[in-house]
């Protein structure tokens, strides 16, 4: 783990500077063909990221480059180009879904991952070597990416020595937090002098409209959650892929910061003012052809008091045809906040599809998506098919089970 012995090697400077933008470069759109995800294996051929030909299926961008990393906008999106491998801190987290930004990174990008840094009081590990930022660097390490998601988006004072090691060794620095990196002392003119980039990828564009409820040519998805972290970006990644496998043409629409990071464009929903927040949802999937999919990536949930409005703006703006409820079987209260119970999967479902069908009165259910992995095989086929008779659509695990029902499903309608 980083110690503190690296604090001598750092320079201590003052002041801090805004980072200029860049324009984007062009980035290959598929990752390296493999037959089975060299890092967590149960994400295989069949499984999240990777085709049934052992190739990662990624949308029109991909977040992969040698040269210096970059952050611009398009009229509909944030656009970024990430240099690789990667050094994914983890700082302090406690439980896998604190270091959700990792763990994706890890799972869908594995090929651009090339260790971890971890403080000492980290319980999480990626089972990537741990390495320092000048570790990384020597072995042709591009950028430390902050593969935490902790509470508020802030970055922690005693983060502020790892940031300025990686800076000094050379590596760009990515970050997915609310606060700026130009806001940490001394970073940016460290990362100036060193020649490095600073790249704040929850960074929307400017001059997003409010949204204006009208309907928009082709076809979309949003996956939907009973709480957050149940796999919404996961299952809408492995939705798009089975599409994609498929002959339909598919695109993945990323909304927070991982999914950006992954493939290279969208726009970070809970950095948009809350008045430009439907808004933003119409431009990121924008008029398409009547037979295109827009697989958009789901955030916060209806049932959680703090990330609601966020879950509402998107449901509003996306105006999705279809929906995939994402669920839990394991938990019966919102994990943040304990003295919120989950809703049941019909409360669930009822509410979702009554919120959506102000913008598409058309909304429907098409499948529900839960958390499995704990489960053996018959516990799993059981809390699947109950699922599945409650609800009336296919349940599935995307990372355990085929999601060939769930497409029969969106495409016979």
């Amino acid at each position: 783990m980083f110690g503190m012995s690296h604090e001598s090697a750092i320079r201590e400077t003052t002041g801090t500077r805004r980072r200029a933008r860049n324009l984007p470069s062009q980035y290959p759109a598929i990752e390296p063909r493999r037959h089975q995800n060299p890092v967590n294996p149960r994400i295989g051929a069949a499984g999240a990221g990777w085709s049934t030909t052992g190739s990662f299926i990624a949308s029109a961008h991909s977040a992969f480059s040698m040269n210096l990393s970059s952050v611009s906008h398009s009229a509909h999106a944030t656009v970024v180009t990430l240099r690789s491998p990667y050094l994914l801190f983890l700082g302090e987290a406690d439980h896998d879904q604190r270091a959700k930004t990792a763990f994706g990174l890890r799972d869908w990008a594995p090929t651009r991952c090339l260790g971890q840094l971890r403080l000492p009081a980290c319980q999480v590990t990626l089972g990537l070597p741990d390495m320092t930022p000048a570790e990384a660097a020597a072995n042709g390490g591009g950028s430390l990416v902050i593969g935490v998601a902790p509470k508020g988006g802030r970055i922690a004072e005693n983060w502020i020595p790892v940031l300025h090691a990686a800076a000094e060794a050379g590596l760009d620095i990515v970050s997915g937090m609310h606060d700026s990196l130009a806001e940490v002392p001394g970073l940016s003119a460290l990362a100036e002098a060193r020649g490095v980039r600073l790249v704040d990828v929850r960074n929307p564009p400017a001059g997003l409209p409010t949204g204006t409820g009208r309907k928009r040519s082709g076809k979309r998805l949003l996956t939907v959650g009973t709480d957050c972290a149940l796999g919404k970006k996961y299952t809408a990644l492995s939705i798009a892929n089975a599409l994609r496998e498929r002959g339909v043409d598919a695109d993945f629409r990323a909304t927070g910061q991982t999914g950006i990071m992954i493939v290279g464009s969208g726009l970070p929903m809970d950095a948009v003012v809350a008045d430009f927040s439907a808004g933003a949802a119409e431009v990121l999937s924008p008029d398409a052809a009547p037979d295109h999919w827009d697989i958009v990536e789901g955030q916060g949930s209806l049932f959680h008091p703090a990330y609601a409005g966020v879950t509402l703006g998107l449901l509003h703006g996306s105006q999705p045809d279809a929906l995939v409820l994402c669920h839990d079987p394991a938990i019966t209260r919102i994990k943040s906040l304990p003295d919120f119970l989950t809703p049941s999967l019909e409360a669930a479902s009822e509410a979702y599809l009554r919120a959506g069908a102000l913008t598409n009165p058309k909304i429907r259910l098409v499948g529900v998506s839960l958390i499995t992995d704990k489960m053996d095989a018959a516990t799993r086929q059981r809390t699947l098919a109950d699922a599945e008779q409650r609800l009336g659509v296919p349940a599935f695990d995307p990372l355990k089970t085929s999601l060939q029902p769930l497409i029969d499903q969106m495409l016979a309608q």
